[in-house]
Parts: structure tokens; C-alpha cells; sequence
């Protein structure tokens, strides 16, 4: 639902969707113990986002910077679906009652927003009734930054695909893209605080960090004083040890698309007995009649 908020042709949109399952699993995501689903399968998302777009306020909206960026000069021609998306986030975690978000810290604002929508609705209907969010952000990346530029985001929308490393790119791909990502001509700081100024540098410490499960100024004690030629074949190898291995499970899975769908199938079953009872329930409380009942 949040992928057509820009035209998506439909059978690639079918094909990215099990692709994105094929990748949690293959991360490591079991489906018998986490409930992994699409979201249009599960209509209380976009029956809640409704609602919570009744409740949003068009200035809170206004102010999402994510939205700015998207729709850059032409936000008089971007989809009204991609100026409230975030009430559909919103819905996608109040739904089931959720009380704390993994998120990376790009996605702060988004929980800001959830929680305004979470304590207006409680307000304005008198109710105790949905939780206020915090989020989690953790890790060393906690913002992944485009391999082109420091200073943007790492995003499958960028035009250019030398920007980020797919879970779908070989060995050879991720290893050249890491070997082209755009540096600086100065080796690596003694300390942190030497990046603070360098974002393309501090970008493939933060990754080399997240992907060797270290922190940051462990990466900068090891690497100090390296130059680029030193520091990006070793993220390389790293990258390529830690994705391939991801990349090939994705490929073994997406043979078997029917097999793919069988799980998030049943991974909605799980989630509408979860989220149908929670927007159930809001219906009463906004005073929607209900007599349908089984």
C-alpha cells in the first residue's frame, strides 16, 4: 500500500513484494516464529489509516520531511497517497497495539507522528486506548547513506544504482560499487570526531561497523590512518561474506513464488486475528455502527 503512493506496474510491484519476503527469510526471518505478511492483505491497515487520517492534523503532515524530499518542486503533482502515507504508518503499528518500533533513525519522525495521532485520538474520544510509541534505534548505521552522496539517504528510488547495494547484486556488483562509493582524499581519523565533517568517509565506517557487528570507534582504532585503497577492499570483502550468502537464499526461494505466497498467506491469517479485534474495537469507540457482527 505504501509502494503505490508512485505508480508501480503491477507485475513488477507482485515480483518486488515476494522478492522482499524471499529477503527476510533468507536474512534469517522465520516465519514460524515472526509473522511475516504483505500488507494489503491484512485490510485493517488501510481501514485504521482512514480513520487516523480524520484524526492527523494537515500541518503535522505538511511538516514531514520525507515527504519534502520525494516530492521535491512538484508537490502539486505527487499523489494525495504519498502526502498521508504516514497516517497509513501510523495504522500500521497501532494496529496491533504496539508499543515499541525498530527503527532506523530516519524513520524517527514517523514515530513522533504516530505517537501525536495515538494521544489525539485518546483525547479526543475520552479512551485510554492506543499505546504512545517509542521507537528503538540501535546499531551502528542507524542511517545508511547513499554510496554517491554522504548526504542522502541510501534508497531504492535513487536513479542511480551505483548508490546502493541490493540484496539482489552478486559478489562481483556489491565488491565494485563499494570500490567506486565516493570518498575523500584524506585517510581515516585517529578518532570519530575526525568525521564529523566527512559523511561519505563516515557512511562506510558506520557500514563496515553494522555489518561486523562492532562499534564505530572500534572500526576507527583498527583502520586509523588508513587510506581508502586500504579500507574499501576489506568492506568489500566483508560485504560480500556477510550478503552473498543472503543473496543466494533469495535466489533459491524465488523459484518457488507459490511457496512464497503460501507464507504470507498465512503470515496474514496470523495478522488480521491480531489487528481486526484492535480496529474493531475503534470502530466503537468513533461510534460507527456495526451490525454485521459474526
Amino acid at each position: 500500500m505504501h509502494a503505490i503512493t508512485v505508480w508501480q506496474d503491477p507485475e513488477k510491484l507482485r515480483h518486488a513484494t515476494r522478492e522482499g519476503a524471499a529477503a527476510f527469510i533468507a536474512a534469517g526471518i522465520d516465519p514460524a516464529r515472526s509473522v511475516l505478511f504483505n500488507q494489503s492483505q491484512v485490510t485493517a491497515h488501510v481501514e485504521l489509516g482512514w480513520i487516523f487520517n480524520c484524526v492527523a492534523r494537515m500541518g503535522w503532515m505538511s511538516r514531514m520531511t520525507q515527504f519534502k524530499d520525494k516530492a521535491g518542486k512538484n508537490s502539486e503533482n505527487v499523489s494525495l497517497g504519498l502526502f498521508a502515507y504516514p497516517a497509513l504508518m501510523a495504522a500500521d503499528i497501532l494496529a496491533y497495539h504496539a508499543t515499541m518500533v525498530p527503527v532506523g533513525e530516519d524513520q524517527k519522525q514517523h514515530l513522533e507522528l504516530t505517537r501525536d495521532i495515538a494521544i489525539k485520538f485518546n483525547n479526543d474520544f475520552g479512551v485510554n486506548f492506543f499505546p504512545v510509541v517509542d521507537p528503538i534505534i540501535e546499531g551502528a548505521a542507524t542511517r545508511v547513506m547513499s554510496l554517491r552522496d554522504g548526504s542522502k539517504k541510501m534508497s531504492k528510488s535513487d536513479p542511480s544504482d551505483q548508490s546502493r547495494i541490493n540484496l539482489t547484486d552478486d559478489a562481483d556488483m556489491i565488491a565494485a560499487k563499494i570500490r567506486k562509493a565516493k570518498t575523500d582524499p584524506e585517510p581515516l581519523p585517529d578518532t570519530l570526531d575526525g568525521l564529523k565533517d566527512r559523511p561519505e568517509a563516515r557512511n562506510l565506517v558506520n557500514i563496515y561497523a553494522a555489518l561486523s557487528g562492532v562499534s564505530a570507534a572500534e572500526v576507527i582504532s583498527e583502520y586509523a590512518g588508513a587510506q581508502f585503497g586500504t579500507f574499501k577492499p576489506k568492506l568489500a570483502d566483508l560485504a560480500v561474506s556477510k550478503l552473498s550468502p543472503i543473496t543466494t537464499e533469495m535466489n533459491r526461494l524465488m523459484q518457488d513464488p507459490a511457496e512464497i505466497d503460501r507464507i504470507l498467506g498465512q503470515g496474514a491469517d496470523r495478522a488480521e486475528a491480531i489487528a481486526r479485534p484492535i480496529v474493531d474495537q475503534v470502530y466503537d469507540i468513533v461510534g460507527m455502527v456495526r451490525s454485521r457482527r459474526t
